[in-house]
């Protein structure tokens, strides 16, 4: 049964990407930082984020030195949209590192605010692991380890830093979405359903909304025409029994 979502609206998108999540043959992100602002406009949104992939990435990192660089076109377009509110942020990577993001604390400033999750990709991810966990190659043993490890990695990283957005949590690999639903909790860490991703699943956000945690809908657009896209992740959390009051940036209409 269909589940209507005409009643609601997005407020605002934390997490787009651009050109700037550069890739190594051509941009993964296919829009401008203007043509998404212009679609956040078009689709009505009061706040959007530019959150391209972290420099870690090796194939879709944002390069450091454009970091500056999209600040200054972002303060450009500040006062041309003054309708909405542009902020500049990064999806940093899960990885094993001194604060388990391929982000240094010092260059937290550069940004906003910092989103974070998991992805494949980087060094010191356990990427191939997970990678032959998810079709299916794995031992039992061998599975309840590479989760055990992954929640590891993130419980790390939430507790480490100051990460407004853990991003579609379960993607790409074994997660034990129960604890890292409690360290949402606990750290003040919206917890993303991805339309973009299939996570968190129905099933995960069952688990995730037995803790004191709050969620939000992002788009994971990589072109401007899906920034403010919502409907499929809220489907999910409806279907969920999700209460709508906990999904920070959605709304009745």
């Amino acid at each position: 049964m269909a589940i209507d979502c005409s009643k609601y609206r997005m407020t605002y998108d934390l997490h787009t990407h651009t050109i700037y999540s550069h890739g190594w043959i051509k941009p993964h992100g296919k829009g401008t930082i203007e043509e998404n602002v212009k679609a956040a406009v078009n689709a009505g949104l009061r706040g959007i984020a530019i959150s391209d992939h972290g420099p870690g990435h090796i194939f879709y990192g944002v390069k450091r030195q454009n970091i500056s660089v999209m600040r200054a076109e972002i303060e450009r377009l500040k006062p041309l949209y003054p309708q909405i509110d542009i902020y500049l942020s990064v999806e940093a990577n899960l990885l094993l590192s001194d604060n388990n993001l391929d982000l240094q604390p010092d260059e937290f400033g550069l940004f906003d605010f910092v989103l974070a999750g998991y992805h494949y990709g980087v060094k010191n991810g356990y990427c191939m692991e997970n990678f032959f966990d998810n079709r299916h190659l794995s031992t039992k043993q061998g599975h309840a380890s590479l989760m055990s490890a992954n929640t590891e990695m993130t419980l790390k990283a939430l507790y480490s830093n100051n990460i407004k957005v853990l991003t579609h949590p379960g993607d790409k690999g074994p997660f034990d979405i129960s604890e890292i639903a409690k360290a949402c909790a606990k750290t003040d860490t919206l917890m993303e359903i991805s339309t973009w991703h299939s996570h968190l699943t129905v099933e995960e956000i069952k688990i995730a909304k037995r803790e004191d945690v709050k969620f939000i809908i992002s788009s994971d657009a990589h072109t401007p025409d899906r920034v403010g896209s919502f409907e499929g992740g809220l489907e999910r959390a409806l279907e969920a029994g999700l209460d709508i009051d906990r999904i920070v940036n959605i709304e009745e209409k």
